[in-house]
């Protein structure tokens, strides 16, 4: 076998290319789900201090229930007592998950401590935000926790609450970029945002722009180090985050995000819940939980014209930002010097130290995850796919024609849709036997999925047996079913095991997908946990260590169906190999 071979010189490889470059080892990498603190306050924008920003009086109420009055048995919470909420692992300081699978940020800190005064308590479940608002809007979430912009279009979907904070966008290019504004943004650039936010609807409906668009803020800023995109419009709270000392690129210029304010979504309908939260909201605004939260992870100065809460809310006390900011400011000259190609790509994705912190957690959580998703999913899409299989070659066209339709329906289909149609669509019905729980609707989308080419991989293998087994077994007086069970079948899988093993394969991969359902920290697999890991410290390097996990799993896997293969060509130890179409049909023998 090659295995042994092929597994030292990916080693050497990544030695060599992890020792090229003089430089001493890189730093740790900073802990961006930990809170800033007030002494890494920032300024407001100069533009934006200026800005007198109109209070919203079309959605912000004028006073709230008092909080003694809120029944939590009147919310309409999924589980009675907790409140579900789907939130962002990637995207510290509002909302992330730190390496111990604590869901944190300011957004999740806050609405701790709103379910606190409402004696409630919070199950975060982690999701992306492009499914959000639906699986608020579908029962799946009772709140969505992101920073999310309270838009009129985002208001056709579901309510809001009030706002806890603002929100502006900040244009982040590479150094030396022509681009010093967003007066300079024009069609043929490639403007990255990540899909479904209110960057990308300012792109598109304010710059009258295609953007080009990802699924997360880490992917985007590590292709505009790149220089793959010209621009990022982003969220400013991430690109301060992310954006270092030594980082190839610059933020040019800030401008206010669409809507009024940044609130908690809740589905339309239940006013209940929104009026609670709202109340909650107020109270840690009075008591000094939203101050104190505010100065530890946001700290910056409020734009004149906007406080949080509701009309009648206190005004929060909040320390001079500004003024923190200026005496911690440091001085151009003592920046450091950007950082080489090569170091940057050796910090992105050879950073040994980050290795080893997130080698526990892949080993501990993703793995199994990720084998318990691939084979419970394995063994439905192979049961499935036997049956879709024999119905595909019956004879009885309500068996075949049935049998087609699905084959064309599922292959055709993106799987990542398959996904959300059965978490979303079917979960709300089903939510009683599976206790909100993703997984089984997870395995069942996998394997229904795997069932369609499995189906059409097996039909090929047995169609590729020729007629002449068959009639053979029948002349020995076998009955149809018994001859296809114990001899066309059986040939017809030992052809078509390589590809069922790369099936197999495909499906390990497809299961960091069963994500998009919502996932609480002990259900992450593989990818979420590199991707995770990724969001707290902007390195690649734990993507890159899940990567290599799933070598491990993939590559026996190849090598160990060939031998399997070729064991079942030549038969029992000692034993000559034979052709493996041959079926003896001698009277008085037995058939091999």
């Amino acid at each position: 076998m090659q295995l042994g071979r092929r597994v030292p010189a990916l080693i050497a490889t990544l030695l060599i290319v992890g020792s090229l470059g003089t430089a001493p080892p890189a730093a740790a990498a900073p802990d961006q789900c930990a809170p800033p603190g007030m002494e890494n306050a920032i300024a407001l924008p100069p533009k934006l201090a200026k800005a007198k920003r109109p209070q919203e009086d079309k959605y912000t109420t004028a006073d709230v229930e008092p909080l003694e009055d809120v029944d939590i048995n009147t919310l309409g919470l999924a589980t009675p007592g907790v409140l579900t909420v789907g939130t962002l692992s990637n995207s510290p300081p509002a909302t992330c998950i730190t390496a111990v699978g604590h869901y944190t940020g300011f957004d999740n800190e806050l609405l701790r401590a709103i379910a606190h005064k409402l004696g409630l308590r919070v199950n975060f479940v982690g999701t992306d935000f492009f499914g959000m608002l639906a699986q608020v809007a579908s029962g799946r979430f009772d709140v969505g926790s992101a920073s999310i912009t309270a838009t009129d279009a985002r208001r056709r979907t579901v309510g809001f609450t009030n706002g806890y904070n603002f929100g502006y966008m900040s244009l982040v290019v590479p150094v030396g970029s022509p681009i010093s504004g967003f007066d300079d943004l024009a069609a043929g650039q490639r403007i990255g945002v990540v899909q479904g936010t209110v960057e990308d609807a300012y792109v598109v409906d304010t710059l009258e722009l295609e953007p080009v668009r990802f699924p997360d803020y880490n992917t985007l800023y590590a292709t505009l180090k790149s220089r793959q995109v010209d621009a990022w419009i982003a969220p400013a709270l991430e690109a301060l985050n992310v954006v270092r000392p030594g980082d190839p690129t610059a933020i040019v210029g800030n401008t206010f995000s669409l809507g009024n304010f940044e609130a908690y979504a809740v589905a339309k309908e239940n006013r209940a819940l929104i009026n609670a939260l709202n109340s909650g909201l107020d109270a840690v605004i009075a008591d000094g939980t939203w101050p104190q939260l505010y100065t530890d992870w946001v700290p910056r100065p409020l734009p004149p014209g906007w406080e949080p809460g509701s009309k009648s809310a206190p005004i929060p006390h909040l320390p001079d930002f500004a003024a923190i900011a200026k005496r911690n400011h440091k001085l151009e000259a003592d920046a450091p010097e950007p950082k080489s190609t090569l170091e940057q790509l050796r910090d992105s994705f050879l950073d040994w130290q980050l290795y080893a912190e997130a080698l526990p957690v892949l080993l501990k959580t993703g793995l199994p995850n990720t084998l318990l998703l691939t084979i419970s999913a394995g063994v439905i899409g192979l049961v499935a796919g036997m049956a879709l299989a024999v119905a595909g070659i019956s004879g009885t066209r309500w068996l075949r024609w049935p049998a087609r339709v699905y084959t064309d329906i599922f292959r055709g289909l993106p799987e990542v849709l398959i996904i959300l149609f059965i978490g979303l669509g079917v979960g709300p019905l089903v939510g009683g036997l599976t206790g909100n729980n993703p997984y089984p609707l997870g395995i069942a989308a996998l394997g229904l999925t795997a069932a369609a080419y499995v189906g059409e991989i097996l039909r090929s293998g047995i169609q590729s047996v020729e007629s002449g087994q068959l009639e053979a077994a029948r002349a020995l007086g076998f009955s149809y079913p018994s001859s296809m069970r114990l001899v066309v079948i059986p040939q017809g899988i030992r052809r078509v095991l390589p590809a069922l093993v790369n099936q197999f394969i495909a499906l390990l991969k497809g299961s960091a997908l069963v994500y998009f359902l919502g996932l609480i920290a002990g259900q992450r697999e593989l990818f979420q946990v590199g991707r995770d890991f990724n969001a707290q410290t902007g390195s690649l390097s734990p993507l890159v260590a899940a990567g290599l996990l799933y070598l491990v799993l993939t590559i026996p896997l190849t090598h160990l169906v060939n031998v399997v293969d070729a064991r079942l060509r030549r038969g029992r130890a000692g034993e000559p190999e034979e052709p493996a179409d041959l079926l003896t049909t001698t009277s008085g023998q037995e058939m091999t």
